[in-house]
């Protein structure tokens, strides 16, 4: 399926490892230019040039913390530098700390906000209004399945990614006719460094070892296995691509079929 992403750009941030990267290889193989930032410049700069040298696209990596509005405002003003526009947003952060309501305090609710929502506010208030002017836009915000189900333990990802849903279904309509899509994509239990530093902070709070915990977790999912970040960039290039140009407003899991709601 050509998904005619050739000589578009595509901002993708917390893009050096995990399901970021994921994304940028598979936006890249598409044929895409990239836009990546991440906190961590020397991996990010590895990265940039693995992907650069293994598709030959153009791959501009600028060291950012999405969480810092400051950051977000240099990213994409160093994208306008060098492309002129931005076609595709990708919004991604790394998961906030895992904790019960009484075991996190007012700073790290804080930090959180600004992480998982005021990062995705922020990047779509820089980008939008190119997007609406050249009439084609495509906003794709990274979340979780626990914007649909609530994780155990994961009380600020379960609070903040359902208010980036709130957000994105809410500018979906209002974006809708100037030809601009904006979806959410929900990760399941993926093989990434996030998860795995999840089943050890449960083995931790549990007394038990990280691979019970994972066995666990494939226990409860339908396909018994984790995710592949390659599985989950399939559907967020399909997503950020021309043939999605009807799909606008949705929550779409990628989860092997853990949450088990009817919608």
């Amino acid at each position: 399926m050509d998904l005619r992403l050739i000589g578009k750009v595509a901002l993708v941030a917390a893009a050096s490892k995990g399901l970021g990267r994921a994304i940028a290889e598979e936006l890249a193989a598409e044929g895409a230019s990239l836009v990546l930032c991440a906190r961590g410049e020397d991996v990010l700069q590895e990265t940039c040039a693995a992907i650069a040298a293994g598709t030959g696209v153009p791959v501009l990596g600028v060291p950012a913390n999405v969480a810092e509005p400051a950051d977000v405002a240099r990213v994409v003003q160093a994208a306008l530098e060098r492309f002129g526009r931005i076609d595709i947003l990708v919004t991604n952060a790394g998961g906030p700390p895992a904790g019960t309501f009484d075991t996190l305090s007012p700073a790290i609710w804080e930090a959180a906000t600004h992480l998982l929502l005021t990062s995705v506010v922020e990047l779509t208030r820089a980008v939008l209004p190119g997007m609406k002017e050249r009439g084609w836009g495509r906003i794709l915000n990274v979340t979780s399945i626990a914007a649909k189900q609530p994780v155990e333990n994961l009380m600020l990802s379960n609070s903040l990614r359902a208010a980036v849903t709130g957000m994105a279904r809410t500018l979906a309509n209002e974006v809708a006719p100037f030809g601009v899509t904006v979806n959410n994509i929900l990760p399941g239990y993926t093989r990434t460094e996030r998860v795995v530093g999840l089943a050890e902070a449960t083995a931790a709070r549990e007394n038990t070892s990280a691979a019970a915990v994972t066995e666990r977790w494939e226990a409860g999912i339908p396909m018994r296995r984790l995710g592949e970040p390659r599985e989950f960039a399939a559907l967020a290039a399909f997503l950020c691509s021309e043939r999605a140009s009807y799909i606008t407003g949705t929550s779409i899991p990628v989860d092997g079929g853990w949450i088990r709601s009817l919608l």
